[in-house]
């Protein structure tokens, strides 16, 4: 690990003003939350931020509930979340997106916009000697014809296959999220799907965060039917494993008939990834296994796959079967039946 300055500011103001933007000599100050990316990164030398600036003395920690609308603090941990009742009664695919990630230790320090905004475990990214465009631009991508199994097949381009590795965020997709942040010259909002960029020609360009921008928390609504939703997660073993593919659904049902659904995809798409044409197709279908089937069939239409990671289009498109059945037979109490 290279050396860094330690900066732990007292105000906003001052920690947005702390953070050294990235300039032509190299990479930019970063803020520090929980630290289980970054530092992992540091000490792999895959990033060098001349400093860190922690926002532990900024709050940024509260779960704040009006009706159907909730705002979740960047500093709230994962394992906060994953037991608050606003997420476990309204919304199951919230919190079980939450307590199937990494492990406890983790999930009691990892903070909920330190999570959404994790890197990709490509090895060809972390090693720092393959050719990486998202890590050195121009390079090229190892992965194509490298070690790719665990890598993206919905939203690659020819310059990056890389995943985007987290849970979370594919649960969070699907309510319409905004993302609230800080600037030096004040905050802004961001439609949470149009927060982390699709590799195309720049894979280097994560985020539509700029350099200095601060995530302070996100901003959701739950309809009352949201109750119908979970998080199936298809990994190599039952815990601490990344997603092979995973599903996050959440059904409005009358009887076995859709009224409205909402799908999203993780572990194979370079982004989290909302399958919209899989909602459309939904709308006022039966919900049998042959529907389902069709539609883990749309989820991954236009798939790419490489050699060692083409079986993630057929595991994908069960996954999202599966997933909609389960949500289906779900039991509900009266309370939570819309």
């Amino acid at each position: 690990m290279k050396p860094f300055i330690y900066k732990a500011p007292g105000s906003m103001q001052e920690a947005i003003a702390t953070v050294e933007p990235e300039g032509a000599g190299g990479q930019g100050g970063a803020f520090l939350a929980g630290g289980t990316t970054i530092l992992d990164l540091m000490k792999l030398n895959v990033v060098a931020p001349p400093s860190l600036t922690d926002i532990g003395k900024l709050g940024l920690d509260d779960i704040e509930q009006n009706g159907d609308e909730i705002r979740v603090g960047a500093r709230v941990t994962m394992a906060e979340a994953a037991e608050h009742p606003a997420f476990r009664e309204r919304a199951p695919v919230l919190s079980q997106a939450l307590w199937k990630a990494a492990s406890p230790q983790l999930r009691n320090v990892a903070t909920l916009a330190g999570n959404v905004l994790q890197r990709t475990r490509c090895p060809h990214f972390r090693d720092n000697i393959s050719p990486c465009n998202k890590r050195a631009p121009g390079s090229g991508c190892a992965a194509q014809g490298g070690v790719n199994r665990n890598l993206a097949v919905l939203g690659t381009s020819i310059h990056c296959i890389a995943n985007y590795p987290g849970d979370w965020a594919n649960a969070l997709i699907l309510f319409d999220a905004v993302v609230e942040t800080q600037l030096p010259g004040g905050g802004r909002e961001i439609p949470f799907d149009g927060l982390h960029l699709p590799p195309e020609d720049h894979p280097e360009r994560e985020t539509a965060l700029k350099d200095n921008e601060l995530i302070v928390a996100f901003r959701l609504t739950l309809p009352e039917w949201a109750r119908r939703s979970l998080y199936l997660k298809v990994r190599d073993r039952a815990s601490y494993a990344f997603a092979l593919t995973s599903a996050a659904v959440a059904l409005d049902m009358d009887g076995e008939t859709v009224r409205e659904a909402r799908v999203a995809i993780g572990g194979a798409a370079t982004v989290p990834w909302r399958a919209k044409s899989v909602e459309s197709y939904l709308a006022g279908k039966l919900l049998d296994e042959k529907v389902a089937m069709e539609a883990g069939r749309l989820a991954f239409e236009g798939a790419q796959g490489y050699e060692r990671n083409r079986f993630k289009i057929p595991l994908g498109q069960r996954t999202v079967a599966r997933a909609l059945l389960e949500a289906a037979a779900l039991e509900l109490s009266k309370k939570g039946e819309s």
